[in-house]
């Protein structure tokens, strides 16, 4: 091996030696090269620094500790109650492009997206059960129609499985996306939202005509357009998102996808209604007005009639609650006088935007430790013991406790809102696993925290709180 690597060095020139060779000298010339090649290098993260050793010697309790943050971090948001379009029409644009074969998102950003997006529009569905979507696509410089605006996930679904079977090809039109994207929204009624959302993973975009006469009509037409980049930061996709979006900042309209789990982050945020100001509202000649709506009851027919949504022979349907057309799913528009059909628990799960679950606050060891409380409140989980060491040192200051007078315990017990201090970390862990709502007083898990937030959106304390006072107001007026 000696002899083939000197015959392989001499077989190239002096200057090709010097470029690869390293210098190890502690001098000036080579500290500064170090430092400018520093800047320009990868960074190293050393995640492994935060990997600490428990009491039991193992790494279980710093693991579990991650998981927990992760968890927690998604419930950390804000949660004013605002006024938002919970009745959305938004139309996703998919880059199909050359671009999006590269492998820097693992398996590839084209598989990538087309994973996600499936994903996305069962969650957009879930939590906006009375909005629609559409799908186009831009590729060879021309733009597609995908999956057309329509309410029910299925059908999106069942298109997007068909892109699996195709590869990208040709250079992306954001203008030609643009356009037909404008053109699908212009007849969207004045009380819904008109929405667009990007996912680009191009640097380039060929289009037929000037394009910043494209923005002024989407700005005119009161469109508003998010844009998630897969590449880096393309200029004319940061004046889009600007100009759409005027009363917002540029980081909430316009990101680049640092990872997987930060892509899909980015793309699941879309799912949240955009907030409606006043002066958007009065723009764009939008009032407050009642907006007319039909539940209708579904039926079984003993024979398969056609429906009047897809004209074909179905035995079970919903009846449109002013013409008695017959439609398969909900919701939906029917196809013959134009209503608005959908369920009572479809405006149900649309609410809770409005009217979000506050963050549950963390409860720290000595919170923990004059409660009462053991086990979670939800799921009846044991919460974990408190810590050898923290109890060693609670025993050591106990002739400061004794001291304390019975008033000092009652604000132990229920504390004031402003004086609660939680140990907790930056991510809102808390130390001792145990999360409060500050309405019912009730302990939970980190588990139950999440299913709350994000599934159910309802404390669990408050509703048994609520169902244990009506009962007793009733049997009392019996």
């Amino acid at each position: 091996m000696a002899e083939s690597d000197d015959e392989y060095v001499q077989d190239i020139s002096d200057d090709e030696v010097e470029a690869h060779q390293v210098t190890r000298s502690a001098g000036t010339g080579s500290r500064a090269t170090g430092q400018g090649s520093r800047g320009a290098g990868w960074e190293v993260t050393r995640t492994w620094e935060n990997v600490v050793e428990g009491a039991d010697g193992t790494i279980s309790s710093t693991v579990e500790g991650l998981l927990e943050a992760g968890k927690r971090k998604r419930l950390l948001k804000d949660t004013t109650p605002l006024q938002r379009g919970i009745i959305r029409h938004l139309l996703l644009v998919l880059d199909l492009s050359t671009a999006m074969s590269e492998k820097d998102l693992r398996p590839s950003r084209y598989l990538l997206t087309l994973r996600y997006t499936t994903a996305f529009i069962a969650e957009f569905f879930e939590q906006n059960p009375i909005s629609q979507l559409g799908i186009i696509g831009t590729r060879d410089g021309l733009a597609l129609t995908i999956s057309p605006l329509s309410g029910n996930p299925n059908d999106h679904i069942s298109n997007m499985q068909k892109l699996f079977e195709q590869e990208p090809k040709g250079q992306p039109s954001l203008q030609n996306a643009l356009d037909m994207a404008r053109a699908a929204l212009f007849h969207a009624p004045a009380h819904t939202t008109r929405e667009v959302l990007v996912l680009f993973g191009s640097l380039l975009s060929s289009d037929p005509d000037d394009i910043h006469a494209t923005i002024s009509a989407l700005v005119s037409s009161h469109i508003t357009v998010t844009i998630i980049g897969l590449a880096a930061q393309v200029a004319i996709c940061l004046t889009l998102a600007t100009r759409t979006n005027p009363l917002l900042p540029p980081s909430q309209t316009y990101n680049v996808a640092l990872n997987e789990a930060h892509y899909r982050d980015l793309l699941m945020r879309a799912t949240t209604p955009p907030t409606t100001s006043h002066s958007t509202t009065e723009d764009s000649g939008v009032k407050s007005s009642l907006l007319m709506m039909g539940f209708p009851s579904r039926i079984v027919d003993p024979s398969p009639t056609l429906c009047a949504c897809h004209s074909r022979p179905t035995r079970g349907g919903y009846l449109c609650s002013r013409c008695s057309s017959k439609v398969c799913s909900l919701p939906t528009q029917c196809p013959a006088c134009g209503l608005t059909l959908i369920l009572s628990t479809h405006l149900a799960r649309s609410y809770h935007h409005l009217f979000p679950l506050r963050n549950w606050r963390e409860v720290s060891w000595a919170r923990a430790s004059v409660s009462s409380q053991k086990v979670c409140f939800g799921c009846q989980a044991p919460f974990p013991e408190r810590p050898a060491s923290l109890r060693r040192q609670s025993i050591s200051g106990g002739q400061n406790h004794d001291r304390m007078s019975l008033a000092t315990s009652e604000s132990q017990l229920h504390p004031p809102k402003a004086a609660h201090i939680s140990n907790a970390n930056k991510d809102g862990v808390s130390e001792s696993g145990r999360y409060e709502c500050e309405n019912c007083r009730r302990f939970f898990c980190i588990d139950c925290d999440v299913f709350a937030h994000e599934v159910v959106h309802n404390c669990p304390g408050c509703q048994s709180r609520e169902g244990v006072l009506s009962f007793q107001t009733r049997k009392g007026g019996e």
